[in-house]
């Protein structure tokens, strides 16, 4: 994460724990959300997006919502998520010469993460990288959105967790308390 341009809240627990900071946060910034900001920036500046990652249904569920939505934001390329390493140099290689402006990538947290850095001198002439995780199936409409006050009081974890508690209990209980961790260790407090 240290090595990524531009780092942003986009979960209400950061945002609750930098409050016990000197520089707290004063809002998240969820991708969900974001995304609708960009893409109307996209319609307004001809900006071009590839959509890289999730499942190959998913995938082309979220390019089809995108354009219902925004129309006249330009798909440059897409494809799903399921490649080896070996594939990388050809994918990036596949999203430079389609001229994307910004390539969303949804690989799955870490994966994509490390693989936005690891590819990152490959993706030369692509504007920005954004990892946007679960963003496709939001889009798609596979995954609901929490209601906003359950967003609001930061308790939109919870309305996940109720909905895939398989995938979801082994994630928090794995990252929550490492995070916790490094906040407690590297945190300068107030």
């Amino acid at each position: 994460m240290a090595a990524a341009d531009i780092i942003h809240a986009d979960g209400m627990p950061v945002v609750f724990a930098s409050r016990l900071t000197r520089n707290p946060l004063p809002e998240r910034i969820a991708t969900t959300d974001f995304f609708h900001d960009a893409a109307e920036c996209a319609e307004v500046h001809g900006l071009r997006f590839y959509i890289l990652g999730s499942t190959e249904e998913q995938n082309a569920a979220a390019v089809a919502a995108i354009h219902r939505m925004y129309p006249r934001v330009k798909i440059v390329g897409r494809r799903d998520g399921y490649f080896g390493k070996e594939e990388d140099e050809a994918v990036c290689k596949q999203i430079v010469e389609s001229g994307a402006d910004v390539l969303w990538v949804a690989l799955g947290k870490p994966r994509q993460e490390y693989w936005a850095l690891e590819n990152r001198e490959r993706l030369r002439g692509v504007g920005w990288i954004k990892t946007c995780g679960g963003l496709y199936a939001f889009l798609a409409g596979d995954v609901p959105r929490a209601p906003s006050w359950m967003q609001r009081m930061g308790l939109e974890w919870l309305y996940r967790l109720k909905d895939d508690p398989v995938r979801l209990v082994g994630r928090y209980l794995a990252t929550n308390p490492v995070a916790m961790l490094q906040l407690l260790i590297n945190t300068d407090r107030k």
